[in-house]
């Protein structure tokens, strides 16, 4: 497969940045063309004038999405595993920190050129190979779709099983009581009418929802006090683990599966960026909303766990599990709004806002955002999410993982190319023409899928199980790859990120890199 070089200078783009203070580019009226096998109205960019989120947008939308319920998991998870309080807590905050620095470079691409990341995807992978990033997170999106949903539904069960009594008896279908699988539906079909209503209603609700969830995590720390006798118990839960070679056998997965907790996130930020008035409030909004808010939330959520150690004898890990512990019925009802607003907060804006985008992407003449919401609603549902959450071992190690492991791939061809090959500089009407810089040979460009076949391979081709603890052979998939599977997401990101570098500037394809005539002011 050989790349096509032009033999005439490509036309100046259809843009107009020069008088705009941000920098920001806008597609001329008409100049996307109308095939319709790469264009819909979901897919074209915002317009700039309609790119107004700010600062304190973009760090709400990270506090709604930070304080859920699997966040909580994360954190009150390595507490269950044998750490304390500290160690826990500096794993997560270092993971976030991590992870932010590739959420800001992906996404500068929204607020200058206001593209979806699957858009994004066309520069590196080719018009029709885009199409590859955007279903692999559309699928990891659809299964986290399904993991939210499920918990949620479990915990409106909990908790109104707990205020009414008996549900836990109802009759079962395929092994679950009737009662959970219309808590699971109507949760379900309560987020979708949300989301059908369209993003300007994800931005209303995050910027109440945030605070509301802030308080409800904070109560819960108080009850957990209270019962507790006091803050001293909950921080004197001592370490299993010490700080020697067993802390480390722990921490580095741990630090990974953090790291992939959001590293879906780092690829498709641009579908929330894309409405951004300008970097800065993306980058203040990012950086002031992601790792204080997960560091916090941790912190909550380890004191919490500490605190149900020393109360109950045990750790208890689940939040819902723990507020059922009460006889209080406003408590209980309290506990429920808030599972409802935190589960309804981040599963909208993480998991289905990008799906819905990636197959808009896949059929823009068949599939609009509404569609591709609806579904990921119905694939969350058949890929029995309630067993990914089983333990701790096969939530954070082997979904978190391999997650991480490929997602970290494509985050690490997409800053390349648009960092290192592109210098920020994209043709916008050839994102969506056949034909033009970004078409390659037929739509595909070879060098970006090389570089996400090496770096997958490296990254999940190890990844291993405990003895009885998850789906994977002990010794690895591919045995002599088990010393990377550790650090998957940080494998995949470098070797896609250095292979494709490569690949690209020892064969310049067409669409390599603009032309000075194309370039903007950043």
């Amino acid at each position: 497969m050989t790349a096509t070089v032009p033999t005439d200078p490509p036309p100046p783009p259809p843009i107009s940045d020069s008088s705009d203070p941000e920098g920001r580019v806008e597609l001329a009226p008409g100049a996307a063309g109308s095939d319709s096998r790469f264009v819909n109205d979901d897919l074209l960019p915002v317009p700039v004038e309609s790119r107004r989120w700010t600062t304190y947008n973009f760090a709400a939308l990270w506090v709604g999405m930070a304080h859920n319920i699997p966040s909580w998991l994360l954190a009150s998870g390595l507490v269950t595993l044998g750490m304390d309080w500290k160690q826990a807590v500096f794993t997560i905050a270092l993971a976030n920190v991590i992870v932010l620095f590739p959420m800001l470079l992906t996404g500068h691409a929204g607020p200058k050129y206001g593209i979806p990341f699957p858009v994004l995807a066309r520069a590196s992978f080719g018009l029709r190979g885009a199409n590859l990033p955007a279903l692999i997170r559309a699928g990891v999106a659809c299964a986290w779709f399904g993991i939210q949903t499920w918990i949620g539904g479990s915990g409106i069960f909990v908790l109104l099983g707990k205020i009414f009594g008996g549900w836990a008896e109802a009759s079962r279908i395929a092994g679950h009581p009737w009662t959970l699988w219309l808590c699971f539906v109507l949760f379900w079909a309560l987020e979708l009418a949300i989301i059908y209503r369209g993003m300007e209603t994800l931005r209303r609700f995050e910027n109440w929802a945030a605070p509301f969830v802030i308080v409800g995590a904070l109560v819960l720390l108080g009850w957990i006090t209270w019962k507790a006798g006091g803050l001293g118990p909950l921080l004197d839960q001592p370490s299993s683990l010490g700080w020697g070679e067993d802390f480390w056998k722990v921490f580095f997965p741990s630090l990974m599966g953090m790291i992939a907790f959001w590293s879906t996130l780092s690829l498709n930020i641009p579908d929330f960026t894309r409405f951004g008035a300008g970097q800065r409030a993306q980058i203040w909004g990012q950086s002031l909303g992601l790792p204080t808010t997960m560091t916090l939330f941790a912190l909550l959520s380890v004191f919490v766990t500490s605190g149900s150690q020393a109360v109950y004898g045990a750790a208890i890990w689940d939040p819902v599990a723990l507020a059922a512990k009460t006889d209080n019925v406003f408590g209980l009802l309290f506990a429920l709004v808030t599972v409802l607003i935190a589960t309804i907060s981040v599963n909208i804006a993480a998991n289905v806002v990008s799906p819905a985008y990636d197959l808009a992407n896949l059929a823009p003449k068949f599939i609009n955002f509404r569609t591709g919401a609806l579904i990921t609603g119905v694939v969350g549902v058949v890929i029995m999410p309630w067993k990914l959450t089983a333990t701790p071992e096969l939530y954070i190690f082997t979904w978190l993982g391999l997650v991480g492991g490929l997602l970290g791939t494509v985050a690490g061809i997409l800053i390349a190319d648009y960092w290192i090959v592109r210098r920020t500089v994209l043709d916008l009407a050839d994102l969506y023409r056949p034909g033009g810089r970004y078409w390659y040979a037929n739509g595909w460009n070879w060098r970006a899928l090389a570089a996400f076949a090496t770096g997958g391979v490296l990254a999940v081709g190890g990844s291993h199980s405990a003895p009885g603890k998850g789906p994977f052979p002990e010794n690895g998939l591919i045995p002599f790859l088990r010393p990377l599977a550790d650090y998957g997401w940080a494998v995949g990101l470098a070797a896609s990120f250095l292979l494709y570098v490569a690949l690209m500037t020892m064969a310049r394809p067409q669409g390599a890199d603009a032309p000075p005539a194309h370039r903007s002011s950043a």
